[in-house]
């Protein structure tokens, strides 16, 4: 940093109007049990929360109510580190100090906020769960948010979910089979329910789906879950994938952004002799591959829980393989292209699957020799060795 230049500043992010929602009726819902016990300080409640932001409600329930534990819970751990990035800046509302332009500087979390990644929340008994939810998002990752926030309550527990559909019907529809009264609070953006326990689940849905599909010859099974690429189906590009490469002896492989497992597990079930690591930032796509594993009796498979691009013994691996999203304006792509470049050892190959094959025919040879893009399918393959003198991006 020069003598001129000033640090960045820190921004706080405004809740998405279900998460607002849902944050007002829970201080309104603990103020009035507050005032139910006719206490004068703060009720020690264990409360659990999942978010669609930056887990701003969970985070302002911590501040304010200091006695109280939070749980906030992600399943990605890029949205966990997000948020705890995020409950790390301090608002001027809390007593933030800021610096001669107004931006904030002092920077803190809540000590009884607790942000956790996993693929499932914790066995544990809560008295408040908090479940906001978006109208447009995945059904059935919603409904498993719901029974295990539901679930994980005491008896006399109360669940608060919010939808940013002030005419919803669809999540009213879904908490009347935990409970017969369910209380609606209208919001102009939003509309929350609350619902109290009063007797445990008679029996718990899995949403997890088991399937199986062949490779060489070879039937492997394969989990999925709720949040996970290609829930209940094999991705046609990671069949593309599989029929693009062969595996060697003792070859080393990366799966980035591995999903479910499905190229992991079919290359790993081809050479024995071969290592396949396999890395997402989906703490359930770990656990699928894990399970797996565990399923087709595989034991040259390896998982990594990361966020970063940044993967464990980097420079050593002989082949990359990805499926990149093909939102965010390939910015995406081009951090899994470079982690691939990280992780390849010296003619060490990338190969990945597209159905944009333009923007790889322009950038693979950046950072990658001998390229090549060929259609497979619906699909196209991109390929190429990598360099020894790669042009970082500018």
């Amino acid at each position: 940093m020069t003598e001129t230049s000033q640090p960045e500043p820190l921004y706080r992010l405004a809740p998405r109007p279900e998460e607002q929602a849902a944050l007002q009726v829970a201080c309104d819902f603990v103020g009035d049990e507050l005032a139910r016990s006719k206490k004068t300080d703060d009720l020690a409640l264990r409360i659990a929360a999942v978010s669609t932001g930056r887990g701003q409600a969970a985070e302002m329930l911590a501040r304010q109510f200091t006695k109280s534990q939070v749980l906030l819970w992600y399943i990605d751990l890029f949205h966990q580190q997000k948020a705890w990035q995020h409950c790390q800046i301090a608002s001027i509302a809390t007593g933030a100090s800021t610096d001669a332009t107004g931006s904030i500087v002092a920077i803190y979390s809540p000590a009884n906020l607790d942000i956790r990644c996993m693929s499932d929340l914790p066995n544990e008994s809560f008295d408040l769960a908090i479940v906001p939810i978006p109208h447009q998002g995945e059904q059935e990752l919603s409904r498993d948010y719901l029974q295990q926030g539901y679930d994980r309550l005491e008896v006399g527990g109360t669940l608060i979910a919010s939808v940013d559909n002030p005419k919803d019907r669809w999540l009213h529809d879904q908490l009347k089979m935990f409970e017969k009264s369910v209380r609606v609070r209208e919001h102009q953006e939003a509309r929350v329910y609350l619902v109290e326990k009063t007797r445990p689940l008679k029996k718990l849905k899995d949403f997890s789906c088991e399937l199986a599909f062949r490779d060489c010859d070879e039937l492997i099974h394969l989990t999925t879950r709720p949040g996970v690429f290609s829930h209940r189906q094999l991705d046609n590009g990671a069949r593309q994938l599989l029929d693009a490469v062969d595996v060697f002896p003792d070859a080393r492989l990366i799966d980035i952004g591995c999903g479910s497992g499905s190229v992991a597990l079919g290359l790993a079930m081809r050479d024995p002799t071969a290592h396949v690591h396999a890395v997402d930032s989906n703490s359930r796509a770990i656990w699928c591959v894990q399970k797996g594993a565990e399923q087709n009796k595989l034991k040259n498979i390896s998982t990594e829980l990361n966020a970063t691009g940044d993967y464990s013994q980097p420079g050593t691996f002989d082949m990359a393989l990805a499926n990149p999203p093909y939102f965010g304006d390939f910015q995406i792509a081009e951090k899994m292209v470079l982690a691939a470049h990280r992780s390849l050892r010296a003619d060490g190959r990338l190969v990945l699957v597209t159905k944009q094959p333009a923007w790889y025919e322009e950038n693979l040879p950046r950072w990658f020799q001998e390229c090549e893009v060929f259609e497979s399918g619906r699909y196209h393959i991109a390929s190429g060795v990598k360099s020894f003198a790669p042009k970082e991006p500018s």
